[in-house]
């Protein structure tokens, strides 16, 4: 079993639910603020700093948009981070960019890997992807990336980024929302509820 299964109601949903409410304050305490990913970073260097080098870890990962009809939406993705922000570039015309278009809310789950062992843990970023349009930043970012011509662009801010891994027999996730503290929740292999470090 995956630790989101057996962390149920911990870990928030933001961008894989089609609701219509906020994205990402389900179940975390979330604040219901969207941030840039320049924030986070300056908020929680360690933590920030751990996301982005298990992201790195792999060049594919998988993104979670909204359909029309607000069902989820699994794609393939390269995330991109660049200048002090996560970018999600993606060919002209895509599902996923029609998805975003339409509806910008979105989870980005880093791959998890060969086997199951979790060796790494597991590593989600949520949020709203933001469009970019304007050529002068369209025009820089192709000339640092191989992205196919032509693209979408979007940049990545975020509602909640979450960590999940075993320490011992416990899962231990770690998740901050912009404007408060990053919790830390722990579970055993029985059945008590989570608890949540103080």
């Amino acid at each position: 079993m995956r630790p989101e299964e057996d962390m149920t109601g911990i870990a928030g949903t933001a961008g894989t639910a089609g609701t219509g409410g906020t994205a990402g304050t389900e179940d975390t305490g979330g604040t219901g603020i969207t941030t840039t990913w320049a924030d986070f970073a300056k908020a929680q260097p360690e933590f920030e700093a751990t996301v982005r080098e298990r992201f790195g870890m792999y060049k594919h990962h998988v993104l979670g948009t909204l359909r029309k009809d607000g069902s989820p939406r699994l794609s393939g993705l390269e995330g991109d981070f660049r200048w002090d922000d996560l970018w999600l570039g993606m060919m002209a015309g895509s599902l996923k960019a029609r998805d975003l278009r339409r509806d910008p809310r979105f989870s980005m789950f880093a791959n998890p890997g060969e086997g199951s062992e979790m060796v790494h843990g597991d590593v989600r970023v949520s949020g709203r992807a933001i469009e970019v349009v304007d050529a002068a930043t369209m025009g820089r970012y192709t000339d640092v990336s191989d992205a196919p011509q032509p693209f979408h662009l979007f940049r990545a801010d975020v509602t909640e980024v979450s960590a999940m891994g075993l320490d011992g027999d416990e899962m231990v996730l770690r998740v901050w929302h912009p404007g408060g503290a990053l919790r830390t929740l722990r579970r055993g292999p029985d059945d008590a509820p989570p608890r949540e470090e103080s």
